[in-house]
């Protein structure tokens, strides 16, 4: 059973940065996509960023391109996500989900608790 446990949230001021982190356990970290998701109150989960499992393939939400970069370290099993210029309307729970890829399609079976994030 994989685990994911996120850190890294805090409260900012608009323009600022932040680094979360998604450290994994219990499973075959290597061979899963990954990605950070938010949810914000009142509104639906949204995809951030995903990642690949070798870490060459990565993909954005039109909202954070340019502003967030996804990445992974899988020999310290964790996932990374590098947040500049931050806005209030970035202010959400992040999660971070895992799962295996197949047939080209990321499977996201795990999720972890969320840290949160909150922008003024």
């Amino acid at each position: 059973q994989v685990q994911l446990v996120e850190s890294g949230g805090d409260s900012v001021q608009a323009g600022g940065s932040l680094r979360l982190s998604c450290e994994a356990s219990g499973g075959t970290y290597v061979n899963y996509c990954m990605g950070w998701f938010r949810q914000a109150p009142g509104k639906e989960r949204e995809r951030v960023a995903t990642v690949s499992p070798g870490g060459t393939q990565t993909n954005y939400a039109d909202s954070v391109k340019g502003r967030f970069t996804i990445s992974r370290d899988n020999a310290k099993n964790t996932l990374y996500l590098q947040m500049d210029s931050l806005k209030p309307e970035d202010t959400a729970m992040y999660y971070c989900a895992a799962g295996p890829l197949s047939s080209g399609v990321c499977n996201l079976a795990y999720w972890g608790q969320g840290t949160q994030v909150t922008v003024s």
